[in-house]
């Protein structure tokens, strides 16, 4: 049980970290002349955990108008949740990790 939950957590980890990169990709482009933006869709990895896959299209952009006001606060506020849950992902691996070492005390 203890190893799915650091399998689960690892790939929290990597797809938050990837969508963390996309939205701020989005962000440093915003003004960039006929940048298109990329969006972060997560979907399911197996039997658990998740993944992130990359959407090239994401928002269409008009060539001279770069990121719209909303789109770009989309992408702040997003980073701010893929930050969270990095973190949490983070903290279900030190909970397993500590299960482990548990587990292996009683056996010693």
């Amino acid at each position: 049980m203890s190893v799915s939950a650091l399998s689960a957590g690892q790939s929290g980890l990597n797809a938050n970290q990837q969508a963390l990169g996309v939205a701020a990709n989005n962000i440093a482009n915003a003004n960039t002349q006929g940048y298109q933006a990329r969006q972060a869709t997560f979907s399911e990895a197996g039997p658990a955990g998740s993944g992130v896959t990359l959407s090239a299209q994401g928002r269409g952009l008009a060539a001279s108008e770069g990121l719209s006001g909303s789109a770009l606060a989309g992408d702040i506020t997003n980073s701010l949740v893929y930050k969270t849950s990095f973190e949490l992902n983070a903290k279900v691996i030190q909970a397993a990790d500590e299960r482990i070492g548990t587990l292996i005390n009683i056996k010693a």
